[in-house]
């Protein structure tokens, strides 16, 4: 098949690696010319997804027409903060009938929408699969196992995705909860970094335990509040995402959360950082949600006043423990 990844970062990239690694005819489209030039003449892509060898099979271009040109697939793999800027790039261009794949966990922050729903609306393409799960882009670049889940309504779409994708060291899913697929894949973001800033202050395997436990209920809350099923969420894109985003070394939104918790200002966090910590900007997007359906969220909460209100990581546990005291 013909495939065509939209994005060149860390996770567009390694599912290039694995989809030319099945013999797909597989082109990588990047925003900025200088960088998709370097990246062809290199074989590397040293900013996002460093020590890697990518195969002279994969082709690079910086030309929107030319990537998706006779493509079968389409894959959009941009940051959530530049989703629709980037698909927008693609408006009339995608072929007819081709299958598109959304890969990118978040919400749009001027709409408030899942990704899925800015690429059927930019697009004109109804049910774009969201493909979602526990899977950093280093280890699947190195052909570790890995386990994922394609979501659409049109759960035919779902299944040629899982057809596509699956492979000796790729097993894929189905549902037809996208919401509840993309919800979960941002709003753990988002309890990431609540668990890497008590790993930042010092505290124990206790606390990270609750976060993660007592995140997942705030993840449940929301979907179903939002409209999806909660019980998608003790699935691979909910629980298994949470997991491995608030335990891994290769986490980058933990990383952050670890940072707050020694006492760095966000500002001089991310001004550090070359790749996204989607929990960041989502972590506001889910406050304003939460607010609006009534959700009770206060570990987000927390999240979103240590990111956009200067609060003190410090204070953050007399804020959780001294909580009104409820049934489990």
């Amino acid at each position: 098949m013909k495939i065509a990844i939209i994005g060149d970062g860390g996770w567009g990239t390694a599912n290039a690696l694995l989809l030319s690694g099945y013999g797909h005819d597989t082109t990588i489209w990047g925003a900025f010319p200088d960088y998709v030039e370097e990246q062809r003449r290199t074989r590397r892509n040293e900013r996002f997804l460093k020590g890697v060898e990518i195969p002279q099979a994969i082709r690079y271009t910086a030309s929107p027409a030319e990537a998706v040109d006779g493509a079968d697939v389409v894959v959009l793999a941009p940051p959530s903060k530049y989703y629709e800027d980037v698909a927008s790039k693609f408006a009339g261009l995608v072929p007819d009938g081709a299958l598109v794949v959304s890969l990118t966990k978040g919400l749009c922050e001027k709409t408030e929408r899942r990704m899925t729903e800015i690429a059927s609306s930019v697009l004109g393409i109804e049910n774009v699969v969201a493909l979602a799960g526990p899977t950093h882009a280093e280890e699947v670049a190195a052909g570790m196992p890995t386990t994922i889940v394609a979501a659409c309504r049109d759960v035919e779409k779902a299944r040629r995705v899982q057809k596509i994708w699956s492979g000796p060291k790729m097993r894929v899913y189905t549902s037809d909860d996208p919401a509840g697929v993309e919800i979960g894949g941002t709003v753990k973001n988002v309890i990431a970094i609540a668990v890497g800033c008590s790993d930042g202050m010092g505290f124990g395997d206790n606390a990270r335990a609750a976060l993660i436990t007592r995140g997942l209920a705030e993840m449940k809350r929301f979907v179903l509040a939002y409209g999806g099923k909660p019980e998608t969420l003790s699935g691979l894109a909910g629980v298994g995402d949470l997991i491995v985003t608030c335990t891994s070394v290769h986490s980058r939104n933990h990383s952050v959360g670890e940072r707050l918790g020694r006492g760095e200002k966000i500002g001089a966090i991310l001004s550090s950082m070359q790749m996204v910590a989607e929990g960041v900007w989502n972590s506001r997007i889910v406050h304003a949600l939460s607010r609006s359906l009534g959700v009770e969220m206060p570990i987000c909460d927390l999240v979103y006043a240590l990111c956009y209100e200067d609060f003190d990581a410090s204070k953050a546990v007399d804020a959780i423990m001294s909580r009104e005291l409820k049934s489990e």
